[in-house]
Parts: C-alpha cells; structure tokens; sequence
C-alpha cells in the first residue's frame, strides 16, 4: 500500500482503532530507563483492562528496577504501519499486591499465572497519559489522541 492510499481518519475513529487493537493485541514493547544505566526495552504480553496496561515479568528483572528508579515509560504495539504509542508512569506490585482482578485477568488471557511460578514475578500498571496513533504520513497530523491522560475528541 502506498501512503496515498491511506485514508485519513478521524481522532474518534483512531481512538475506536486504538481501543480495539489494546483488547486483541498480545504483545507491546514497554521502554524503561534507570537514571544510571540508560534505557532497556522489553516485548511483554500485556491485559487492558479499559483503563490501564497490565503486564508481568520477573520480580529481579532490570524492568521492575528501572520502573522503581524512574517511573516514566514508553510502549509501543508491534506495528510500524498502524502505530499506536503510549505513555506514562509506571507502578510495579509484587504478586501479592496486585488487585486479584486484574491477576485472574491476566491469567485467563494468557493461560498462564505468574503468581503460580516459583520465581517471583512483579506486575507492572501503566495507565497512560499520552497516546499517539497513526497510519503513514498522511495521519502524522493529529496522530495524539490522548493528552493528559484525556482521550480527544
């Protein structure tokens, strides 16, 4: 396809886009930094609850640190032609911390509980504050549709 194809579509119709590819969609890239090592970006599976990004990996792992150093993250949607990227501040809970909704959640997704491995896994919560969607050059124009943590109209 080629970007004079693309149709423009409207901020109410990237936001249902977007929505729609955050229910379905497996994996998201989330980026982290620590103030002292520099960035580190990770594919994880992840649950939207209609509200926030909830993901799992272990409780050691240079993710959960850095989320712990320096909160603010970035995470993308494997897709470089649909592009959906989000952003925020990151909150980790250890396995029991996380609201159990959210856990079982995650669990029935995937078919699989961190809760019950024998290494201990950290949920990392991320509501965004930012999303930008966008479909090739013809949508970089009003390609946020979430500022503040307030979708556009």
């Amino acid at each position: 396809m080629h970007a004079t194809e693309i149709t423009r579509r409207t901020t109410a119709q990237r936001r249902r886009d977007t929505l729609d590819r955050l229910d379905a969609e497996r994996d998201v890239w989330l980026s982290t930094a620590h103030p002292e090592h520099g960035p580190h970006q990770v594919p994880l599976w992840f649950l939207w609850d209609g509200r926030a990004l909830w993901m799992s990996t272990g409780a050691a792992s240079a993710t959960v640190r850095n989320v712990r150093a320096e909160p603010r993250v970035r995470l993308a949607l494997p897709d470089t032609f649909d592009v959906v990227l989000l952003q925020g501040e990151a909150r980790a809970f250890a396995e029991s911390e996380v609201p159990e909704e959210a856990a079982a959640a995650f669990a029935d997704k995937y078919g699989w509980d961190p809760r019950a491995e024998e290494s201990a896994f950290s949920y990392l919560r991320v509501e965004p504050t930012t999303v930008r969607a966008w479909r090739g050059v013809p949508e970089f124009r009003g390609r946020v549709i979430m500022r503040d943590g307030a979708w556009l109209e």
